[in-house]
């Protein structure tokens, strides 16, 4: 079965983006240094992405315009737009657990949880995600959309590893 991770960055007051989606606050404590390490590691073992459409919009109007981010992986992009497919890139309208229970029994690499939040948080509730990747953004952001949410179960996991570079705090856990 393929392993699923969520790899994502949070404020270290558990914020995913600000309270209008911005995400303008991530970086480390010194802005020109390479906050990369990480995630160039863990692309090498991913060949398909799922993540929301907002997540979607967000990296093809502000992050990279003019040049999508994941031209190796195939990636799943949810929304109830009625949009055409393009190289690489599927938008889908269906249920997201439904679809990952479906891709990790397929052949391939990891699957990687890319954002947003209501892409995540069914994932969790349904205890679908294997790794927990997350990066602690030396900043307190106050407001916005929150990582964790209230559920209804404990999720035991497991830490593998952590790591600090650049003020930012990568830990990263597996279920038990």
């Amino acid at each position: 079965m393929r392993k699923t991770t969520l790899f994502i960055a949070m404020s270290l007051d558990g914020y995913i983006a600000g309270p209008t989606g911005n995400i303008d606050w991530l970086q480390g404590q010194n802005p020109g240094a390479d906050d990369m390490a990480s995630y160039n590691e863990f692309i090498k073992e991913i060949d398909t992405i799922l993540m929301g459409y907002n997540t979607y919009h967000q990296i093809t109007t502000e992050l990279s315009p003019g040049q999508w981010f994941y031209p190796d992986q195939l990636t799943y992009v949810f929304t109830h737009r009625n949009l055409p497919s393009a190289d690489n890139i599927l938008f889908v309208n269906e249920n997201v657990c439904t679809l990952l229970k479906t891709l990790q029994q397929e052949k391939g690499k990891g699957i990687w949880i890319c954002g947003g939040a209501g892409v995540i948080r069914p994932l969790i509730a349904e205890n679908l995600i294997d790794r927990y990747h997350i990066s602690i953004i030396p900043v307190l952001i106050g407001d916005g959309i929150r990582l964790f949410e209230k559920y209804n179960h404990t999720l035991q996991l497991r830490l593998i590893k952590s790591e600090t570079y650049n003020g930012i705090t990568d830990v990263i856990y597996e279920r038990r």
